[in-house]
């Protein structure tokens, strides 16, 4: 029986609270990336989007004003500069109240958008994935595992979205809602896994114990026949199928003196010429 894989467990969605410190400050980013090569312009493009920037417009992006952002803009910066390009990052201080509000507007709508792809996902892809191959009764170790792998695959997304809800989008608690569906489908398939596995390994053994009930008791070559039993082989002896009597040999098959003297006679005498 193959071990069932073991690996540690998933954080839970109920584990994952949103961030405490609400912003109340803004910082601008200005940049400018040179036409070519356009690996370098994607990775900016990649990494602003990874650290959660709102753009106003193209190459002007906008993040809450705070220590972990201003530390993970390093690396970025530097790519920047290494490319040839350039770059300002501009701290925006005393907003107007409605400039406030649509800034923060912007990030919440932006979350709100990545949060419903994670419930479109969960909806469209993991459960269904999940139902077809409960219909096609695939409960096996292997694919209990993909799915697992499919399930840290949400929650690892679901993280990276959750820390930059700085603000709050109103569907997080339905992304949670289905991440904690996806988590009993997938802890129902595991269990049914484990069952079909059982019962699997169950009738290999019966099977097993039926071919060895029958080998009990072979013939062997020769005419040897050999009985298993618990304190080992025992070998019994029979006569070969071909052996005769030597008192039923048939006269003609005897030497000619006892032919002749089986027929009351005397044994032949050698003539001399």
């Amino acid at each position: 029986m193959p071990e069932e894989p073991t690996r540690p467990a998933a954080l839970s969605p109920l584990e994952i609270a949103m961030p405490t410190t609400r912003p109340t400050r803004f910082m601008l980013l200005v940049y400018r990336m040179p036409a070519r090569p356009t690996a370098n312009r994607v990775y900016v493009w990649r990494m602003l989007k990874k650290l959660g920037a709102v753009h106003l417009q193209q190459s002007v992006t906008i993040f809450p004003q705070n220590q972990q952002i201003a530390h993970e803009l390093e690396p970025l910066l530097e790519k920047i500069t290494d490319s040839a390009g350039e770059y300002h990052l501009l701290p925006l201080r005393q907003l107007s109240t409605v400039e406030a509000d649509k800034l923060v507007a912007r990030f919440v709508d932006q979350t709100a958008r990545r949060y419903d792809e994670i419930i479109e996902n969960c909806e469209i892809n993991f459960t269904k994935e999940i139902e077809f191959e409960t219909f096609r009764r695939n409960f096996t170790y292997e694919e209990a595992e993909e799915i697992r792998a499919e399930y840290e695959k949400l929650i690892n997304w679901f993280e990276r979205v959750n820390q930059r809800d700085w603000f709050g989008a109103p569907n997080r608690e339905a992304a949670l809602s289905w991440l904690k569906r996806c988590r009993r489908l997938l802890e129902g398939f595991e269990a049914q896994v484990v069952r079909t596995q059982a019962v699997a390994d169950e009738r290999q053994g019966s099977a097993l114990g039926t071919t060895t009930a029958r080998s009990t008791c072979r013939v062997g070559r020769r005419g040897r026949a050999t009985s298993l039993s618990s304190s080992g082989p025992r070998v019994v002896s029979e006569p070969p199928d071909d052996a005769q009597d030597p008192d039923a040999l048939d006269v003609a098959d005897r030497p000619d003196d006892e032919a002749s003297l089986a027929d009351g006679g005397t044994p032949a005498a050698d003539s001399t010429v």
